[in-house]
C-alpha cells in the first residue's frame, strides 16, 4: 500500500459567535501539538482557524468546520474545511488576495490563510455560499500533489459520532475506495463501519467483487451496514464497482454527464447478499462520486459551475452543504480521475 493523504473523521464545530472560533482555535493548536507540527507551524495553524473562524462569524450563515489530522506516509498534517451558506464571492481568486475587501475590513484574511497553508483550496458562488479547505503541514511549502480522492462524514444531529464511513487504498497498483454506512445510527453503526474500514485495508489485493466479499465476512460480528467499492482505473478508461445496499454513486463525465451505478440489495454481514461487478466508462477528467442516504441523490453538478474543476475534498464539501441532510449520518467521497 502506498503512502497516499488519508484524513481521520475529524470534530465538525457549529461557528457562530467569537467563543466557538476561540474554541476552533485552541482544539488546532491541541491537534497541531499532538501531530508534532512544531512551534512555528502551530502559530500558522493557530493564524488559519482564527481567520477561518472570523470568516464564519461576520460573514456566514449556517457556518460550520470540520477539523481533522491528515497523514501521509510517515508524516501528519492538520487539514481545515470551512462551510457556509452565507453570501458568497464572485471571484475566490481575487477575494484571497490581500487588499480586497467587501465589508469595509483589511480584507487580509483569506490571503493570510493562503500564505500560511501547506495546500490550499476553495469554491464560491454569490448567493450560495462558500467552501475552504486548508491543510497545514510541518513543511510550510508542501510539495503534496492534488488529492485524487476527498471525502468528509457528519454525523445526525444530536449525535457525537457517525455511522457512515469512508476509506482508500493502493494496493499492488489498485487505486480503491469505500463508502459504508452501518445500520441505525450511534456507536453501533459506527462499530460496524469501522470493522468495515479496518477489514478494507487489510484485504488482500482483488477487484471490488472479492473485497466486498471480503468485508462481508469480516462483518458478521456486527448489525452490519451498506457498503460500496469501487476501482478507477483511467488508464483503462473503466471503472469497476460493486455495491450493496442504499450507498448511491455516479460517474461525472467529462462533458458532465451524470451516469447512476449500480447497487444491489443487500446488508454486508448479514446472511448471504449476492454480489456483482460492474465495469462504466471513466476517462480522464472523470469524477466519481459516492454518498450515504444521509444526502438527497438530485444533485447535479451541472449546478457548481466550475466545481467540478475543484479538489475533490471542495467538491464532497459542497455537495454535503447543499444535498446532506441533518436527520441522518452524512458521507461524501468524491475521486477524480488523475491523468
Amino acid at each position: 500500500m502506498t503512502g497516499d493523504v488519508v484524513p481521520d473523521r475529524g470534530i465538525w464545530f457549529r461557528v457562530e459567535t467569537g467563543s466557538a472560533a476561540s474554541a476552533v482555535r485552541r482544539a488546532a493548536e491541541r491537534l497541531g501539538d499532538q501531530l508534532a507540527l512544531g512551534e512555528a507551524r502551530i502559530a500558522d495553524l493557530a493564524i488559519v482557524a482564527a481567520e477561518l473562524t472570523s470568516n464564519l462569524v461576520k460573514h456566514a450563515e449556517d457556518g460550520t468546520l470540520l477539523l481533522r489530522p491528515v497523514r501521509h506516509e510517515r508524516e501528519a498534517g492538520v487539514e481545515l474545511v470551512a462551510i457556509d451558506a452565507g453570501p458568497g464571492m464572485a471571484d475566490l481568486t481575487v477575494s484571497s488576495q490581500d487588499g480586497h475587501s467587501t465589508t469595509g475590513t483589511l480584507g487580509i484574511g483569506l490571503g493570510a490563510i493562503v500564505r500560511q497553508a501547506s495546500w490550499f483550496d476553495g469554491y464560491s458562488q454569490p448567493g450560495r455560499g462558500t467552501v475552504l479547505a486548508v491543510q497545514v503541514w510541518p513543511d510550510r511549502a508542501g510539495g503534496r500533489e492534488r488529492p485524487w480522492v476527498g471525502a468528509l462524514t457528519r454525523p445526525l444531529t444530536g449525535e457525537s459520532v457517525s455511522g457512515d464511513g469512508y476509506a482508500w487504498r493502493i494496493v499492488e497498483g489498485r487505486r480503491q475506495v469505500l463508502v459504508c454506512d452501518g445500520l441505525g445510527h450511534g456507536p453501533l453503526a459506527a462499530a460496524a463501519t469501522d470493522a468495515a474500514l479496518d477489514a478494507f485495508r487489510r484485504a488482500p489485493a482483488g477487484p471490488p467483487a472479492a473485497v466486498v466479499q471480503h468485508l462481508h465476512r469480516a462483518m458478521s460480528h456486527t448489525r452490519g451496514a451498506a457498503l460500496a467499492v469501487a476501482e478507477p482505473d483511467p488508464s483503462a478508461g473503466v471503472l469497476r464497482y460493486a455495491g450493496l445496499g442504499n450507498i448511491s454513486a455516479a460517474v461525472i463525465g467529462a462533458a458532465g454527464k451524470r451516469r447512476g451505478l449500480v447497487s444491489l440489495p443487500g446488508i454486508a454481514g448479514h446472511q448471504r447478499p449476492p454480489v456483482r461487478e460492474y465495469d462504466y466508462p471513466f476517462e480522464a477528467g472523470a469524477l466519481l462520486v459516492m454518498h450515504s442516504d444521509g444526502v438527497v441523490d438530485r444533485w447535479q453538478l451541472a449546478d457548481f459551475p466550475g466545481l467540478a474543476d475543484r479538489s475533490p475534498v471542495v467538491v464532497a464539501a459542497s455537495l454535503l452543504r447543499d444535498a446532506g441532510t441533518r436527520r441522518d449520518d452524512a458521507c461524501v467521497l468524491v475521486a477524480r480521475a488523475w491523468s
